[in-house]
């Protein structure tokens, strides 16, 4: 999450995709790599190795992060939200036990499930009265207004849901159904670690050069879909081959649909508000992951449970038997094969499952509102990119450095040049009002004020003044607090858009 949201402030636009591409790739690979290691440690050590191999990597990447982030002393003591960190993991924990014990441990209609479900929808209800009322709260209801930050993060949710979810069942198949060892289990998902590396790097690359992203998570959903359908459909006597094929296919669908989403929001959301914006779009696809691994869990255990007492009666084998994949895969083919015929059903039934729900990421991956992303933006516009590390400074000395770097760099330089023509009526300052305008009307609908000067921490009175001057131009039309470009300033603006 940190790193993710030092990326968001440190690294240029144009190097951000490609950077968020990397990390996507590491992501990728370390959701993979551990379970291969997880199994080797459970087949020739002991898997209390699972939980004591962290205490080293936490210990190196400590000592990494004191010599290589920047010490920054804060201006001011910040306010934590800890009511609502309270609110949102009580509400969060309280639904994942629901959805992994109902059906389960206890019934769906029991107190406890009803008690578990009540209580979560009671603390969220808390967490969003708080941060309506926190002065900095964890996840601010302003973000919501735009609709690109909105469909991301749902559409995060339902990713992290499908994907996460149904990854976690891929060794339980292999080891059940193919009768391999936890290792080789690990090693057999080396093909998704392929597909993601390769899609997840190069589409940042891709969307940093070009600005163009929703065709990434739309045809990363469709893939996963296609790859889940196809995963569904598998048995004991697919080969492996055929299976790595698969594997491949739902690899490249992840690549391509996860980190794209951080970096949009990343590049839409104005620079105070990256780090909350981040760990926002982040946190929705982790507990997406969390519901989806305890919801196909729970239909894992209602579908084998309905297949498992015919094929133990027809086989004949005993509950020790099939009490692991190693005892059932010591017993012969034809004893065994009921048995294994009825994980690899109930395994296909939860991959057609996650085939409908990427079917759903499809379709709000279709409603992804697409802005073209700009240097011009971050530099002209929100005033944050390019300062190569977090400031402490207050809002007003920083937007004040700010400006001063944007006329010392190239796009500021060609924004000035405009502003020297003998046909612009407009300085510096209402060229940017005019790309902020602009701006807001294409993420958030409308332009206000109130709006711009709070996502920026200034007050009225000193931004009134620019936005008069474009009123008195004839570039925007202004109705109390309400703002809008008339059609000479939306020409201006995408004259200033394309020159810069």
């Amino acid at each position: 999450m940190t790193a993710t949201a030092l990326i968001g402030e440190v690294v240029p636009l144009r190097e951000r995709g490609r950077y968020q591409g990397i990390l996507g790739a590491v992501f990728g690979v370390t959701t993979v790599v551990g379970p291969l290691l997880g199994g080797y440690f459970t087949d020739y050590l002991t898997w209390r190795w699972a939980f004591w191999i962290n205490v080293p990597i936490s210990v190196v990447v400590i000592l990494v992060a004191a010599a290589a982030i920047p010490a920054l002393t804060a201006a001011a003591k910040p306010a934590i939200d800890y009511a609502g960190i309270v609110a949102v993991g009580v509400g969060a924990a309280a639904l994942t036990l629901a959805t992994s014990w109902g059906g389960i441990v206890y019934p769906w209609g029991s107190v406890t499930i009803v008690g578990l479900f009540s209580l979560a929808a009671a603390a969220l209800g808390v967490f969003a009265w708080v941060e309506n009322r926190a002065r900095e709260p964890v996840l601010p209801p302003r973000l919501f207004r735009s609709p690109v930050f909105t469909v991301c993060c749902v559409l995060a949710f339902v990713v992290g849901f499908a994907m996460l979810g149904a990854m976690t069942f891929l060794p339980t198949y292999m080891q059940y159904v193919d009768g391999v060892s936890a290792t080789t289990s690990g090693l057999r998902t080396l093909p998704m670690v392929v597909g993601m590396l390769v899609t997840s790097t190069g589409s940042g690359v891709v969307v940093g050069r070009t600005g163009r992203y929703k065709i990434f998570p739309v045809t990363g959903t469709a893939l996963t879909a296609v790859a889940f359908v196809l995963m569904s459909r598998m048995d004991a006597t697919t080969p492996a081959v055929v299976q790595s094929l698969y594997l491949l296919v739902l690899g490249a669908g992840i690549g391509l649909s996860m980190q794209v989403l951080v970096f949009v929001v990343q590049s839409t959301s104005d620079f105070e508000d990256l780090g909350v914006a981040t760990s926002g779009v982040t946190f929705f696809r982790t507990i997406g992951g969390a519901f989806g691994a305890a919801v196909f869990g729970s239909l894992f255990v209602n579908f084998l449970r309905a297949r498992m007492g015919p094929a133990m009666a027809s086989s004949g084998l005993s509950a020790e038997s099939v009490s692991s994949p190693e005892a059932l895969h010591r017993q012969p083919l034809t004893v065994a094969a009921p048995v294994v015929q009825a994980y690899a059903e109930s395994l296909g039934q939860v991959f057609l499952w996650a085939a409908t729900v990427a079917a759903v990421a499809f379709v709000l991956a279709l409603l992804l509102r697409e802005v073209p992303l700009r240097d011009i933006h971050n530099s002209a516009v929100d005033l944050g990119d390019g300062f190569g590390m977090p400031s402490t400074e207050t809002p007003e000395k920083l937007l004040e450095n700010a400006i001063g770097r944007m006329l010392r760099g190239d796009p500021g330089m060609r924004l000035r040049s405009i502003a020297m023509r003998p046909d612009c009526r407009l300085d510096v300052a209402g060229l940017w009002g005019l790309l902020r305008i602009n701006r807001y009307q294409q993420f958030f609908g409308a332009a206000r004020i109130t709006d711009i000067g709070n996502h920026l921490g200034l007050p009225f009175e000193v931004l009134e003044p620019t936005f008069s001057q474009l009123v008195a131009t004839g570039y925007v039309v202004r109705d109390g607090d309400h703002m809008s470009l008339t059609p000479a300033g939306s020409t201006k603006s995408n004259t200033c858009t394309r020159c810069c």
